[in-house]
């Protein structure tokens, strides 16, 4: 029990289906030669869009000054050929394009998954913060050219009021039930 002096901190709602959008940041063929555990964050990255596919998550796609950093990497982009693309200069993705969109899908939960940690996704997760949406970063989805730099970028975003997961934390916080049609689609997903 708080004490009267004391207030409790609100929890996150659950992210669900219908008031959660994923945003896919700057996973660029240029970029990831450099990244750490590329791979294994873009399988993460490929099994929270096909999930967000099977369970109707609206999903949006940023790219980093493509001119410059090249296209969204080829296992990825093939998913991705029917999602909305914002082309960006500015690190935080929280652009214009960006924030229409999310006011017309009006979802408060915003899932999050990309390349450079400390960089785009940081200032992205900050501003979608500042904008008054719930960030869920999926910290396995996301990484840096240097450890320490994805590191801190987490433990920063987390201090700041991010919620930070897992991406087979949050499919199985999206998908809430075993047993259903839904989780039989998932589960070779996840496997």
């Amino acid at each position: 029990m708080l004490s009267r002096n004391r207030t409790a901190i609100e929890a996150p709602s659950f992210i669900q289906p219908d008031n959660t959008v994923l945003l896919v940041i700057d996973y660029q063929d240029r970029l990831l030669p450099a990244i750490r555990e590329a791979d294994s964050c873009i399988a993460a990255a490929t099994k929270m869009i096909k999930v967000a596919k099977v369970l109707d998550v609206p999903i949006i796609l940023t790219e980093q000054y493509p001119a410059g950093l090249g296209r969204t990497c080829a296992r990825l982009a093939e998913l991705l050929t029917d999602v909305p693309l914002i082309e960006k200069m500015t690190f935080s993705a929280c652009v214009e394009e960006l924030t229409a969109q999310l006011r017309k899908l009006a979802r408060p939960h915003v899932l999050v998954t990309g390349i450079e940690a400390h960089v785009c996704v940081q200032q992205t997760v900050l501003g979608l913060l500042q904008l008054g949406y719930s960030p869920y970063v999926c910290a396995d989805g996301v990484s840096s050219r240097h450890i320490l730099d994805r590191d801190t970028a987490i433990e920063r975003m987390r201090q700041a009021g991010a919620v930070v997961t897992t991406t087979e934390s949050a499919i199985f916080e999206l998908v809430g039930e075993a047993g259903t049609e839904t989780f039989k689609k998932i589960l070779p997903i996840v496997k």
